[in-house]
């Protein structure tokens, strides 16, 4: 499993940084009435502004510039003629490749007004991506911070997807070590100093359980209710962590 030399360590800076800036900018657009596939084309004419290719585009055939997926679409959402209404939450995921290494990140946002408990989720999801962050340092496993997420979704009357889960970063979109957003405290791969991992809870407002649209990508919740994302790109150190998506 990689641990990066220095080198590696600022390319994948790099790229993590412009991923995270095309990320706030593009989730800046959202608005009643776009289509996902206008907010992959503001994304893609950052992407060439930047100089960076898109990671998801092509990866294992996947169609689109970036993921964008509404409500009950937990990842994996293609761009579309779709449009986005008042009320919907919103994950984007973006992906990019710069001098050859990866940057990814995620984030769930809203339009308009939305109920107290579709808020309740994008809070609490975003907050797990922070609970399982804590427990990133050398020596740790990839149990602790699974648990640690897992133990907070369910705690506030959620669950965490199984089905998929954070990875490592480096040359390829995923790499090893598998970072699941569930797991048994001591278990697991350990990381290691100078590892670069993407930690990406995927929190549901009712059941686990998923199933594949017919497009043989869009993941949505088999109950049909809401699903929030939150992914960040870090570096393990001695102790603890840094974002390499940071908004700097």
């Amino acid at each position: 499993m990689g641990i990066r030399k220095p080198d590696e360590i600022e390319k994948i800076r790099r790229a993590c940084s412009i991923c995270k800036k095309i990320l706030l900018e593009t989730s800046a657009i959202l608005k009643e009435g776009i289509t996902t596939l206008e907010i992959a084309k503001f994304a893609e004419a950052l992407m060439e502004k930047e100089r960076v290719k898109s990671a998801f585009y092509g990866y294992r055939g996947y169609p689109g510039i970036m993921c964008i997926s509404i409500n009950e679409e937990v990842v994996h959402g293609i761009p579309s003629k779709k449009r986005i209404k008042m009320g919907d939450i919103i994950s984007l995921d973006v992906g990019v490749i710069k001098e050859g290494y990866i940057g990814d990140c995620a984030m769930t946002s809203f339009v308009g007004q939305i109920d107290q408990e579709r808020k309740r989720l994008i809070d609490v999801t975003r907050n797990s991506l922070q609970v399982g962050l804590s427990k990133v340092k050398a020596g740790c496993r990839t149990g602790d911070l699974g648990w640690a997420i897992q133990s907070y979704v369910e705690k506030h009357g959620f669950s965490v997807v199984k089905d998929f889960a954070g990875h490592g970063v480096g040359k390829y979109l995923h790499e090893s070590p598998d970072i699941p957003n569930f797991g048994v405290p001591g278990h697991g791969d350990e990381l290691k100093e100078n590892m670069v991992i993407a930690v990406e809870p995927m929190v549901n407002m009712g059941k686990p359980d998923l199933r594949i649209l017919s497009d043989g990508w869009t993941v949505v919740t088999a109950d049909g209710l809401p699903s929030a994302h939150f992914e960040d790109t870090v570096l393990v150190k001695k102790e603890g962590y840094e974002i390499l998506t940071s908004a700097d």
